[in-house]
């Protein structure tokens, strides 16, 4: 996928946009569900969908539908407490697509406070990877591919020596080092269909992406 717009100056569709450059990401890109919380939980559509273990298949494919941000933190909670519990989840490489707004970052920010991160949680659209260690241990990398240019660069900034390593890997715009990065284990495609609406697919591709939807 190749942004046409750079960030802070795509339209904002109505959407609260997380700014790229604030060290703090306290703000959210989806606003939270209005006061009907319980009906709108309640209409939370989930397909999930299995295929053989064949090479270029996914395994499974969830689709959800989130109605506001409360979703999207349910969501990062149920895959944080896969990695938590030790299924295979702690060496998983998940990456994130959708436009800009979507949601990617504020689904990794709440990803990473369920795993138990504290403090600021820092973009890395300027920095390319943060890091976050964590008991367990856990090793958390979080990658925003999104100025990459050429895939080279990726090689030029060490970042394969960090995927060689155990940890978990979560990468935005991977679409634009895609040559270079290894195959995923799971993917998340983020569709605005709302001011706070988003359709969502989870695919798994691997046995561990499996083991983290399970």
């Amino acid at each position: 996928m190749h942004a046409l717009l750079e960030p802070r100056r795509e339209s904002r569709l109505g959407i609260r946009e997380v700014d790229a450059g604030h060290t703090d990401l306290g703000q959210s890109e989806l606003r939270s569900p209005g006061a009907n919380l319980r009906e709108q939980r309640r209409t939370v559509e989930v397909v999930s969908t299995s295929h053989p273990q064949i090479l270029g298949i996914p395994l499974q494919v969830e689709r959800r539908h989130w109605h506001g941000e409360e979703d999207c933190a349910a969501t990062a909670a149920r895959i944080a407490a896969r990695v938590s519990a030790g299924h295979a989840g702690a060496n998983a490489f998940i990456t994130l697509e959708g436009p800009l707004g979507a949601g990617k970052t504020t689904f990794v920010r709440h990803l990473l406070r369920a795993l138990g991160v504290k403090g600021r949680i820092k973009s890395p659209t300027y920095a390319v990877v943060e890091t976050y260690e964590l008991p367990g241990p856990i090793v958390v990398s979080h990658f925003d591919f999104y100025r990459f240019s050429d895939p080279r660069e990726f090689l030029d900034a060490g970042l394969r020596e960090i995927f060689e390593r155990p940890g978990l890997k979560l990468a935005e715009w991977p679409s634009h080092a895609q040559a270079v990065l290894p195959p995923c284990d799971l993917s998340i495609e983020l569709e605005i269909c709302g001011e706070d609406e988003r359709e969502v697919t989870l695919t798994a591709l691997t046995p561990t992406g499996q083991g983290l939807l399970a």
